[in-house]
């Protein structure tokens, strides 16, 4: 198998649908070709690539970190890890959309939130969750200033 093709079209794909969730109209048919398509077209050929080849790496497995160091120096755990990255960092981006939207923010204030996900995972998550906590924290202080 070319590890370096699967993972460069991997992540030409996963690039295509952060464009597509940062650009494009969050149409119903669009999140879900993004959640149902790619981001389930991820995870499938992740769950391929570790059910192949996860008990052919020598030395590998999850119990130290001398393990986990197998599986990267690996092509196929490198790319398998790196499809687990691009799944889940855009499930998050997907998720942190659809919340965004239902509270109301605008797509620019969005935008770096969403890139912040792409490009660091959990740092893009971690500011959603404060941004949505000191919003909600806010508002509910001026409501109660508001009714006094």
């Amino acid at each position: 198998m070319d590890f370096g093709m699967v993972f460069s079209l991997a992540s030409g794909a996963a690039m295509a649908g952060w464009l597509v969730l940062t650009l494009a109209p969050r149409a119903p048919i669009v999140m879900t070709a993004i959640r149902s398509g790619l981001v389930s077209g991820l995870s499938l050929a992740y769950a391929l690539l570790i059910f192949v080849y996860f008990f052919r790496i020598e030395g590998s497995g999850f119990g130290s970190i001398g393990e986990v160091r197998s599986l990267f120096l690996s092509d196929a755990g490198l790319t398998a890890g790196w499809m687990h990255y691009l799944a889940f960092d855009l499930f998050v981006g997907l998720w942190i959309a659809t919340e965004a939207d239902r509270l109301g923010w605008s797509r620019i204030f969005q935008a770096p939130i969403l890139l912040a996900t792409f490009m660091f995972g959990p740092i893009g998550l971690l500011i959603f969750l404060i941004v949505r906590r000191s919003e909600t924290v806010t508002s509910a202080i001026l409501d109660k200033a508001m009714r006094r």
